[in-house]
């Protein structure tokens, strides 16, 4: 099997996750800076790390409608396409992952300033974790 990642996009950062061979288990690796370059950063990780399938979280509000932020993370998911079309991209519904994530830091004992330079990948492991243990993987 391929590797899976997972981006958490953000208005500042954009989270990372990576799955194991297996996809059986996601990681969290360093975040991204949700700039003009992260879509070449993303090319960059993708050939680094043999990644066959992209999971970009859709954002949607708790009703399930769309936002600004749903807009901006389907405008970086387009680009992606653009960029990385021999890849699977797949868009994924990730309301609450940044409140999975905060419990499951503060449960191990992290406090709101230790979260704040990992929240983004953690949330993109529960991202991505969630799509590993669907149907879909």
């Amino acid at each position: 099997m391929t590797r899976a990642l997972g981006l958490d996009p953000g208005t500042k950062r954009i989270g990372v996750a990576v799955s194991d061979s297996s996809r059986t288990l996601a990681f969290p690796r360093t975040s991204i800076e949700a700039s003009e370059s992260a879509v070449q950063v993303v090319v960059n990780l993708v050939r680094e790390e043999s990644i066959a399938t992209v999971v970009v979280g859709r954002p949607l509000t708790l009703a399930g409608k769309v936002s600004a932020s749903t807009t901006k993370a389907e405008e970086f998911s387009r680009d992606l396409e653009r960029a990385l079309p021999d890849v699977e991209l797949i868009r994924w519904d990730e309301r609450l992952t940044t409140v999975s994530a905060q419990k499951s830091m503060t449960s191990a004992g992290k406090s709101s300033r230790e979260q704040r330079d990992s929240i983004d990948s953690a949330a993109a492991v529960v991202l991505l974790q969630h799509f590993l243990e669907s149907d879909h993987a």
